[in-house]
């Protein structure tokens, strides 16, 4: 498992006044079933900080945020102060909702603000730099879930990730890899290279310690006085000054360009409420992120064309993962075309879930694969109405799922984007900064595209927390990193649970294969070399190496009040599942 070794025992007490056994980390399994609340996310720690919380008192949503604390400090490279993300919960006693943690682009932005010399700048020179950092909304978003949904204070939740953060974790092969991936980057900003790398450029070894004072210093400092030190205070200046001047070595072997946030940019931030997209899917209802994310709209479509097979659990496998894939080919076509942030773009968010358009998409389907990218539909006349505005493989994310004895249950998928984010490490501060803002469409459309760059516009995502409910109660919660392919994951494992009779760690751990709208579908080494893919070659399909897809968590609520907790097994150096009574 995840850093299931570590440097004390004790770095995951939650609260003062805890118990010296209760901050003992055991090495979780990635499946646990039990009764009470659950828990999973990547690695070992931050389970089980939120199981403690759970223990101690707290319910999902403080489960959830003692977790993410964690993963700031353990998972830097994916997450942080410095990014932000969407939540979808399910209250015990309430409609599912959910909050709009994103980033925001500054409002100097402009569609041609990554162009240079009258050209788009390539990506490596538009992400390691100040211009891809968009307004951090992970801080305001775990103080909007605590005050809305918690029952517990920031400043008691952050107390895991303020001591692991100061006492320290063991370095594994994961974090080792993830820095040396980006050290050429790093070894260019003083305060990067000497929080993350050996004076000789090279990552820190693993089973080495790792501590991060000056992180627990900014937890401690939120804790004491809110979420508004990040964007009024001392930190807020900081994140300015690293942004508009990056501070680079003299040694820099890259361009390091200025951005374009202000302190006026952080002061209006804001983590809003929004309606969640929702299908019915065979009699489930299915809750996702809506605009400015994608994934619950692509994965609602997907589902809707899937709907019209409705023998998909008896035909052979290859046929049915033929329709998997080709459902995923044309929602991707519509996502690519219609998504984006709704108080800039009418997204025609009903007409995207409407079964009636579904049945328009799957009617172009054949038993065969289409050769190439397929064409956008149009959705308009399903609409009904004006669409609410309410509603890459590198790109590094994580993912939390926490629920409780009380029914609450949450799905929090979170991100700095690329692994490093921008590679601009806040000084005196101890939290990377993200480049989400290269997630807009910068290139040869930016001028037109619904995606283009806009100030204080939300770039568009694909993150696709999820949570299903099976006669109004909750059944299943997940969701995945993985940039685009969050969606096709979080898709598959619906498709494998639901259609394919798989249990839920089955349908985590199988090989993936994602479909975005491309000749070919990039697919796992394991996917690779299995006969089905030999069999969807048959039928016209195309496949390249994808690499490791996804690093999903989850958890499905069985009868009786049992509850089933799943992670990953091999992905991402293995996961961790608790639950609160095993």
């Amino acid at each position: 498992m995840r850093r299931a070794i570590v440097l004390l025992l004790f770095v995951v007490a939650l609260v003062v006044g805890l118990p010296a056994s209760a901050a003992i980390a055991p090495s979780g399994p990635p499946t646990s079933t039990g009764t009470g609340g659950a828990a999973a996310s990547v690695e070992t720690l931050a389970t089980q900080a939120a199981i403690d919380t759970l223990k101690a008192g707290g319910n999902a949503v403080d489960a959830a945020v003692a977790a993410a604390g964690v993963l700031g400090v353990t998972e830097p490279f994916s997450c942080g102060l410095g990014g932000g993300g969407f939540m979808v919960i399910r209250p015990a006693h309430g409609k599912v909702t959910t909050i709009d943690g994103r980033e925001t682009a500054p409002d100097a932005m402009t569609p041609t603000s990554f162009w240079e010399n009258g050209v788009p700048l390539p990506f490596n020179d538009a992400r390691w730099s100040g211009l891809s950092v968009g307004v951090p909304g992970t801080p305001a978003t775990w103080e909007k879930a605590l005050k809305k949904y918690g029952t517990m204070k920031l400043k008691d939740v952050l107390q895991p990730g303020i001591r692991v953060a100061r006492d320290g974790f063991v370095i594994d092969q994961t974090f080792f890899d993830q820095t040396d991936q980006a050290k050429t980057w790093f070894d260019d900003i003083p305060a990067t290279a000497a929080l993350y790398l050996d004076p000789d450029g090279s990552p820190h070894d693993v089973g080495t310690t790792f501590q991060n004072p000056d992180l627990a210093h900014a937890y401690e400092v939120i804790a004491k006085h809110g979420v508004k030190e990040l964007y009024h205070g001392k930190i807020a200046h900081a994140i300015v000054d690293m942004v508009q001047h990056p501070v680079v070595a003299p040694t820099a072997d890259h361009t390091w360009r200025p951005g374009l946030m202000t302190l006026r940019d952080l002061e209006h931030y804001r983590a809003p409420k929004r309606k969640p997209t929702h299908v019915n899917y065979r009699g489930l209802d299915v809750y996702s992120m809506g605009p400015p994310s994608s994934g619950g709209s692509t994965v609602g479509e997907a589902l809707n064309i899937l709907e019209g097979y409705p023998n998909l659990s008896t035909m052979p496998r290859a046929d049915a993962f033929h329709y998997f894939l080709e459902a995923s080919r044309y929602s991707f076509a519509d996502r690519n075309a219609y998504l984006a942030d709704p108080k800039y773009f009418d997204v025609p968010l009903k007409g995207l879930l409407s079964k009636d358009y579904a049945a328009t998409r799957r009617a172009l389907i054949t038993t065969t694969a289409a050769p190439g990218a397929v064409a956008p539909g149009d959705p308009s006349p399903y609409v009904k109405g004006k669409a609410s505005a309410t509603a890459a493989f590198s790109e590094t994310t994580t993912h939390v799922t926490t629920s409780d004895k009380w029914g609450n249950a949450v799905s929090y998928t979170f991100t700095i984007e690329s692994t490093g984010g921008s590679g601009l490490l806040v000084p005196g501060w101890g939290f990377l900064l993200n480049n989400e803002l290269t997630d807009f469409n910068f290139t040869t459309d930016a001028m037109t595209h619904p995606n283009r760059p806009e100030g204080g516009k939300r770039p568009r995502s694909s993150m696709a927390p999820t949570i299903v409910l099976k006669n109004k109660k909750p059944f299943l919660a997940l969701g995945s990193p993985g940039g685009s392919t969050i969606i096709t994951t979080v898709l598959q494992i619906l498709f494998d649970r639901l259609d394919q009779g798989m249990t839920l760690p089955q349908a985590i751990a199988d090989p993936r294969a994602s479909q975005r709208n491309a000749t070919n579908t990039g697919a796992e080494p394991a996917f690779l070399s299995s006969m089905l893919k030999t069999q969807l070659e048959a039928k016209g399909h195309h496949f390249n190496n994808g690499g490791e897809i996804g690093a999903a968590t989850g958890i499905e609520f069985l009868a009786g009040g049992g509850v089933l907790a799943a992670a990953e097994p091999v992905r991402r150096g293995g996961g961790s599942a608790m639950v609160e009574n095993p």
